[in-house]
């Protein structure tokens, strides 16, 4: 709500993030231009995601293949220049409908879904942006892998499936502060020699973009809260 108790819509929140992105960039000594804000939709229909579209917001995330196959390809239709990020866990029979509706997956996070990306890759004649998750807070109940064996997962997919690998995205622990996190992950691409790091979403976006965050991933904050 606002201070006239209205509650403020999608596009007015929107502003306020893309705001807030700029401002942490230019305090991080960063262009905004550098970085992504990718607008999470999940659970949202496209009654909700249509007004973000309209105020000319085009980067936009999903957890779940399913929810994407049945929202997306009418708003492809409708608005051709939206991209799509895959953003939650990818289980392997997914991989054929993740890459024909997706631009970028930020999941891979083991060899079976490395090998069966490059395989549909392959056969359905696209190359998607593609971020290995890292488990930086070694959860067990978390996807990811392992800090340790980060660098030579990337390589393994560069040379034993030919994938392109833009970045590395984590989810830090809830119950700590996202900051050493951060700092990790942005080591850990340093020594595979990723540029990317998608990291930060409503709450800690700000601290991740002074960590070198290229994509932001935010959903509460621009679409409310979720039902």
């Amino acid at each position: 709500m606002n201070e006239t108790g209205v509650q403020d819509s999608a596009a007015e929140r929107l502003a306020a993030v893309q705001e807030r992105v700029a401002q942490s960039a230019r305090e991080a000594g960063r262009d905004p231009a550098d970085i992504t804000l990718i607008a999470v939709s999940k659970t949202f229909g496209a009654e909700a995601i249509e007004p973000v579209i309209e105020a000319g917001h085009l980067v936009f995330g999903e957890n779940r293949v399913q929810e994407a196959k049945a929202k997306w390809p009418d708003l492809r239709a409708r608005h051709p220049a939206a991209k799509l990020h895959l953003v939650g866990p990818l289980q392997s029979n997914k991989v054929k409908d993740a890459v024909a509706l997706a631009d970028a997956i930020h999941t891979v996070d083991r060899e079976k879904i490395a090998k069966a990306i490059a395989e549909e890759q392959a056969r359905a004649g696209r190359r998607l942006e593609l971020f290995v998750e890292v488990n930086t807070g070694g959860e067990p109940q978390k996807a990811g892998v392992d800090p340790l064996e980060a660098a030579a997962f990337v390589a393994q997919c560069r040379d034993g499936f030919g994938l392109t690998i833009a970045g590395l995205m984590c989810i830090p622990p809830v119950d700590e502060t996202p900051a050493p996190h951060f700092a990790l992950l942005r080591k850990i691409a340093g020594e595979a020699g990723v540029a990317g790091l998608s990291m930060g979403m409503s709450a800690d976006f700000e601290m991740a973009i002074a960590y070198g965050a290229t994509h932001v991933r935010v959903g509460t904050a621009i679409f409310g809260e979720r039902g």
